[in-house]
């Protein structure tokens, strides 16, 4: 298997924006008042998992790489939370989505 040439090539990162695209099914469900809270807050988190993979993609040094591996899974944590919420707030079920984001979570 040939290394990576681009962040593209990551199964991680495909995985990760694959979950974004799934998120922004999700929240575009939910309730217009939650237009600036709940929804915005959960597409940033979403969208800041696979951005901080591609960041340090490039980055030279491993602390660089491991500091922004460590920024997404910290972002990840924070969908976590939020997949809980939606769920119980009664916006969706997230069991499906709870999966997914394990499975990025272990890569």
């Amino acid at each position: 298997m040939q290394p990576a040439r681009t962040f593209e090539d990551l199964i991680v990162w495909q995985k990760a924006h694959q979950f974004v695209l799934r998120i922004y099914q999700l929240t575009a469900n939910f309730p217009k008042s939650e237009i600036y809270g709940l929804t915005s807050q959960f597409r940033r988190a979403a969208v800041s998992i696979p951005a901080n993979i591609a960041e340090g993609f490039k980055k030279k040094g491993n602390i660089d790489k491991v500091r922004f591996m460590n920024i997404a899974q910290a972002s990840l944590e924070e969908c976590r939370y939020y997949l809980i919420l939606t769920n119980d707030l009664g916006y969706g079920d997230t069991s499906e989505l709870m999966l997914k984001l394990q499975e990025v979570s272990r890569l």
